[in-house]
């Protein structure tokens, strides 16, 4: 059974981050959704987008979600695995990511790092698009989860 740790802010998770972890669930035995605290700032604290990424995994058994700080190469083997997974979503991401892969693997060196694509229709989504789309009024509802989309509107309510 072959676990898979797939970080990222998810500030908020996406649509896109959606369609990567659907499909992994389906190519793995066990999906880690590694919610990172980000040392930038963020619409929502870490407590908060693990709440929403948990809610939004509910329906699959094999997706788990864990907050973590710190160095992802650390958590990947606190979890004992060696399989790092990353979404593609156009080209200008493949330089960066694969500058990070080569960090990644320099560190830890039985680590790989797979990368997904998501499907054509998600492939413009990115959490800060969708954070600025909201912050202006727009309807984001097409492009994150109900439950996503209900966090986001309340956020922006707050006024943050």
């Amino acid at each position: 059974m072959i676990k898979v740790v797939y970080p990222g802010t998810f500030d908020p998770i996406t649509c896109g981050h959606e369609d990567v972890v659907r499909r992994a669930a389906a190519l793995f035995g066990e999906v880690i959704v590694a919610v990172a605290k980000s040392r930038a700032n963020t619409l929502f604290t870490l407590d908060e987008r693990v709440q929403m990424a948990t809610e939004v995994f509910a329906g699959f058994p094999n997706v788990h979600v864990i907050g973590f700080d710190g160095l992802l190469m650390n958590f990947v083997q606190s979890q004992q695995s060696n399989v790092v997974l990353r979404g593609l979503r156009a080209a200008s991401d493949f330089e960066y990511e694969f500058q990070l892969a080569g960090m990644n693997r320099n560190l830890y060196p039985e680590m790989e790092t797979l990368f997904l694509t998501p499907a054509e229709q998600y492939t413009f989504i990115s959490a800060t698009m969708v954070r600025e789309v909201a912050r202006f009024g727009g309807d984001v509802g097409k492009f994150v989860s109900p439950c996503v989309a209900i966090k986001l509107q309340e956020k922006i309510l707050q006024g943050l």
